[in-house]
């Protein structure tokens, strides 16, 4: 895909994301081919993001990290997108049903970046997680599309170029030990209006969440991109996603590790 074509298509994306519209395909010059093509455009979709005031990037995030979401998609790997800090909040009470289309909620597990990585080591391996990370979070990601159509159809190439279909990430204030939890076998639970709606597990995302980080920072430094300290990789949902329904309060149960909770108004 040109050079041109890619920001326009970027260009489209970013409008129709700050007015919370929705298209049914980008126009047929400016479609995503290919991985490399989804990425580039999601690139320049980010230049467009920290264009805007008071807006950095926070991390990264991984999607369709489960194997009934690839099958889904067609895909055999997962993807990813990036994380903003105007996009972004901890702790917080209340979110505005206004900010968002047709808004799906994930709970998931989040890791912080311990030191700037040295890409120059990588591959990075499980004997490499305590140089890597400080901790976890506990968090929720927020995913909207901008595509009027079913997921199927919309296609792994177009989550990629609308960033992961990544919208808004929420997370606790408490920052947790790696080695306080079995990430191999940790029950997550999402709760609407204290009516539970779905169970879940760690053990969901690559069987473990620190196999979606690693793949990640493996996948990024090959293409000469790093992660600093003190951002974050917010490694894929532990249940399914489900729709966020405005005037109702939304509770994601991490059990020992605390809940992440708003309503949703």
């Amino acid at each position: 895909m040109k050079h041109l074509n890619c920001q326009e298509a970027a260009k489209l994306l970013f409008e129709h994301r700050l007015n919370k519209l929705t298209v049914s395909e980008l126009p047929k010059q400016l479609i995503p081919t290919s991985y490399e093509d989804a990425y580039l455009i999601q690139e320049e979709l980010k230049l467009l993001y920290l264009s805007l005031k008071d807006n950095i990037t926070i991390g990264k995030k991984v999607g369709c990290t489960s194997t009934e979401g690839q099958k889904q998609l067609s895909i055999d790997e997962p993807f990813y997108g990036n994380l903003y800090s105007r996009f972004y909040d901890v702790d917080i009470d209340e979110l505005s049903s206004k900010k968002f289309n047709k808004p799906f909620i994930e709970p998931e597990i989040a890791l912080r970046i311990k030191k700037d990585i040295d890409i120059s080591k990588a591959p990075f391996s499980l004997r490499d997680i305590d140089t890597l990370f400080d901790g976890f979070v506990c968090a929720l990601e927020i995913v909207d599309f901008r595509f009027n159509k079913s997921l199927k159809e919309i296609g792994a190439l177009n989550l990629i170029a609308t960033n992961g279909a990544s919208e808004y990430w929420i997370r606790n204030s408490e920052i947790f030990d790696l080695n306080s939890i079995n990430f191999d076998n940790h029950p997550v639970n999402i709760f609407f209006d204290n009516n539970l709606v779905g169970e879940g597990n760690t053990n969901s995302v690559m069987e473990n969440p620190l196999n979606s980080a690693l793949w990640l920072i493996n996948k990024i430094s090959k293409k000469g991109e790093t992660l600093l300290k003190g951002q974050f990789v917010t490694t894929g949902t532990c249940t399914k996603a489900h729709e966020l329904i405005p005037n109702s309060k939304i509770s994601a149960d991490f059990g020992q590790y605390g809940k992440v909770e708003f309503f949703y108004k």
